[in-house]
């Protein structure tokens, strides 16, 4: 269900994309299609939102935002206004794919042309997820587009989307604000968590950051570092502690253990056992550690980097970052797991006799 707030006020980061939309209207150049981009958790669909309420609202206040009070925006906020519609992954589905029938059934007159009298408003979230045959019907839709009909894409993975249809979208992509602005924005929301430890595990996004203000999630975190930590000193069995992954979510995970192994190789000491020609750096291969995502876990990270050669480190997390950008549903999550842990665990075994190695 949507929320109307009574004055909506945006995000500092997200006011000059909410001025150039409105800019767009009221010089009637709005587009037809639009393709809204960023990372996760940087505030799209709360623009989106804020967006709809606005186009669908008959009494927007001097700064352009719904009233809240009108007849439209209480459908909108019971979620029954005709004039929204939201374009899904199938939830029957094991996919995660939206399929053609999907955008077939707005391809009609009807499913195109506002019942209210002002615009219609037609959200595809995630678009990335349109598979080869709905994507080919979106085009057609595109291609002949309804006066007052809006068609919103939202994606964090643009580049999966068909060249063809990005290029009939205006694309509008939002920024990371500035590490200032977002812990100006975050810090008040998130009492009792360290804010820049949430910004940093979120990439930066506010919020994501402030859906991470979690503390079974944040418990669950130290959890499974634990164990990574473990495996790696051979305290722990890998095939143990692919079962405790295997109950975490993939996704998650996934962003936990590519952040682990990023930070660890940040921190790779120089000269490396296995590089004794490099030159030394004593804040690691990339600099200092408030570069770090996991910046509370330096200390430990520090002391694993020195047992993990890094070529063989770059491979390991390019493989993580392939499984994260790759379709997830099919996926034996616990042999993966297994796999992983396995290869983690010869990854920083010491070889015997070694000299420098903790």
């Amino acid at each position: 269900m949507i929320q109307v707030a009574e004055s909506h006020p945006l995000p500092p980061w997200l006011q000059p994309s909410w001025s150039a939309l409105l800019g767009a209207r009221r010089a009637d150049r709005f587009p037809h299609a639009l393709l809204l981009t960023g990372p996760r958790g940087v505030g799209k669909r709360l623009l989106l939102e804020a967006l709809t309420q606005t186009l669908l609202c008959h009494h927007q206040d001097a700064r352009g935002f719904a009233c809240g009070q009108c007849a439209d925006c209480l459908l909108l906020a019971a979620g029954t206004h005709p004039d929204r519609v939201l374009v899904g992954p199938d939830e029957e589905g094991k996919s995660g794919d939206i399929k053609v029938d999907a955008i077939r059934a707005l391809a009609g007159t009807e499913g195109l042309t506002a019942h209210r009298g002002g615009w219609k408003l037609i959200l595809i979230d995630p678009a990335h997820r349109l598979n080869v045959s709905a994507a080919n019907a979106l085009l057609k839709t595109l291609e002949e587009p309804a006066p007052s009909t809006l068609i919103c894409l939202v994606s964090e993975q643009p580049s999966r989307l068909p060249a063809t249809i990005r290029s009939r979208c205006q694309c509008l992509r939002l920024a990371l604000p500035t590490e200032a602005e977002a812990l100006a924005w975050l810090s008040p929301r998130v009492p009792g968590f360290a804010a820049g430890t949430l910004l940093r595990l979120a990439h930066g996004a506010p919020l994501r950051a402030q859906e991470l203000a979690d503390r079974d999630r944040l418990a669950l975190r130290d959890k499974l570092f634990a164990g990574f930590v473990a495996v790696a000193q051979g305290r722990q069995d890998p095939l143990a502690e692919a079962a405790a992954w295997h109950q975490a979510d993939l996704t998650l995970l996934l962003d936990w253990l590519a952040g682990w192994v990023s930070d660890l190789l940040r921190l790779a000491p120089y000269p490396h056992p296995r590089h004794p020609a490099a030159p030394a750096h004593s804040l690691g291969q990339y600099g200092p550690a408030s570069w770090l995502i996991n910046s509370d876990k330096a200390q430990v990270l520090a002391a694993l980097a020195a047992r993990v050669e890094p070529a063989a480190g770059h491979r390991f997390l390019r493989r993580i970052w392939q499984a994260a950008a790759s379709d997830t549903s099919n996926l034996n999550r616990l042999l993966l797991f297994e796999t992983w842990l396995l290869d983690w665990a010869r990854l920083t075994t010491p070889a015997m006799g070694r000299p420098g190695v903790p």
